[in-house]
């Protein structure tokens, strides 16, 4: 039922996909999302996440004021993912318990990254490197017509640069897997809360670069 590849990224990232959600991608209008998902389990780049910046650790504001959801079915799932105690780790526990039990999470750990070349001209500048900016989503899930891209954060009332983080998730999924950005929805949550918001590319106006 579910597949799992360990990535060596300068740490091992336990990239998973559930096989009957993933068949269902086929059918219902995510053909693009579908074949991104399998290519990269069957064959990731390695090259894009040894050196360059990570989406986890940008430490800066876009102006972004995600929605407070306070009964999300996340943070739902969250809950029962933390009882679970399957794994060790909170990010595992809940990661593998939405892939098996929900029913509209299809991947979690996915990889993700855009290169310098698509951020424009201000990439180097503005990351302070040539390499890739990359990262790896925590929970992938579709609603409708919309894909969500969330992060799992423990403590994410206090999270400051959370959105900024899944505000460029959604623009390496987008890139990667030749999603619209107005089909995809992203977001952070723990067991007690949620905050989500609509990527918009106005977000980059004040960073100078542009998704190409």
């Amino acid at each position: 039922m579910l597949q799992h590849v360990s990535l060596d990224h300068g740490w091992y990232y336990h990239y998973r996909l559930h096989n009957a959600k993933l068949g269902l991608l086929r059918d219902n209008g995510f053909y693009p999302l579908h074949r991104y998902l399998n290519r990269v389990f069957k064959n990731c780049p390695q090259e894009p996440f040894l050196t360059g910046p990570r989406g986890s650790r940008l430490r800066f504001d876009l102006g972004i004021r995600p929605r407070q959801i306070d009964n999300h079915e996340v943070t739902m799932l969250a809950r029962e993912g933390l009882s679970w105690n399957k794994y060790t780790d909170a990010h595992s526990n809940v990661q593998v318990f939405m892939l098996s039990y929900d029913n509209t999470t299809v991947g979690v750990e996915v990889p993700i990254w855009l290169r310098a070349t698509e951020l424009g001209k201000k990439h180097e500048e503005f990351f302070n490197s040539k390499e890739p900016l990359s990262g790896h989503i925590d929970v992938l899930r579709t609603d409708n017509d919309k894909v969500w891209v969330w992060d799992y954060k423990p403590r994410a009332a206090q999270e400051k640069y959370a959105s900024t983080q899944v505000f460029f998730y959604s623009l390496m999924l987008s890139r990667r897997a030749g999603i619209p950005l107005d089909r995809i929805r992203c977001g952070y949550f723990d067991e007690h809360t949620a905050f989500a918001f609509k990527p918009d590319k106005k977000y980059l106006r004040g960073t100078q670069l542009k998704l190409r």
